[in-house]
């Protein structure tokens, strides 16, 4: 009981020093969805999603810290701790009245998982879409599946290290993709982008928080999708409020087709 007080206040005055998060976009009428993206990217993310559920649902996106227009304190070590006190002061600001829907992409779907877990009351469902899940190689019991969720784990540590060839790179790869905007990595975010990769992505506890949501979790995910290990998701399939939604030649990116499955899960 004691620790579990210290830890309750910890997590208090983390969520009084939090910023507020930047609101990307509030439109629609009806039933909430709040939209958070992941690493490297922006609202722009939702850019094929919105516009489905514009017309029966008010919709929020935010831009996660960090990331698009929302500040980058420069004390910021970018936890999974950190982001989630940053979501859940912005969105008490926004003083939803009713449960509402959580969506998140990629490193936000880390993000609304843990908010989902600190807040069992404040939400009607959670929607997590291309949920990049990589528990301890020691913990994982198949060999395969080990030996690819460590291979994901060096890339990992290996852009973290070669910030000049990541940039590069990623300047490359953002021309060709179909959403301008949907994948950047910059000298203005460097820092929030490696200290979230390391701090949230390959440090992760999404199982763990997963399995203390009380609500039905959606995931979706592309059969193409380069930032999930095959095999990684097996660990969530068997969860009984967990609901798998598998679209064929989609990669990472909300394309039209998995527009339309995330808009579904969405109710």
């Amino acid at each position: 009981m004691a620790e579990r007080g210290r830890l309750g206040r910890a997590l208090d005055r983390l969520l009084r020093r939090a910023p507020l998060l930047h609101i990307a976009g509030d439109e629609g009428e009806g039933p909430v969805v709040v939209l958070v993206h992941g690493i490297a990217s922006s609202s722009v993310t939702f850019q094929n999603l919105v516009p489905l559920l514009e017309p029966t649902h008010r919709v929020i996106s935010i831009d996660i810290l960090g990331f698009g227009r929302s500040p980058a304190p420069a004390d910021a070590r970018y936890t999974i701790e950190e982001h989630e006190a940053a979501l859940a002061r912005t969105l008490r600001s926004l003083r939803l009245r009713e449960p509402f829907v959580l969506v998140g992409h990629s490193l936000g779907s880390l993000i609304v998982t843990r908010y989902a877990a600190q807040h069992p009351s404040a939400l009607s469902r959670l929607v997590l879409v291309g949920p990049p899940i990589y528990g301890s190689p020691a913990e994982i019991g198949d060999r395969r599946v080990r030996s690819r969720v460590s291979a994901y784990l060096r890339a990992y540590e290996f852009l973290r290290a070669n910030k000049d060839f990541t940039i590069r790179n990623a300047g490359i790869l953002a021309r060709m993709l179909p959403i301008k905007g949907v994948f950047e990595i910059t000298e203005r975010n460097w820092t929030p982008f490696v200290r979230s990769l390391e701090n949230c992505i390959e440090r992760q506890t999404v199982v763990s928080d997963l399995s203390r949501v009380r609500v039905p979790v959606q995931v979706v995910y592309g059969t193409l999708d380069a930032f999930i290990a095959p095999g990684s998701l097996a660990v969530i399939e068997t969860m009984r409020h967990v609901t798998m939604h598998r679209v064929e030649a989609n990669d990472h990116i909300i394309r039209k087709r998995l527009a339309r499955v995330v808009a579904a899960a969405c109710g």
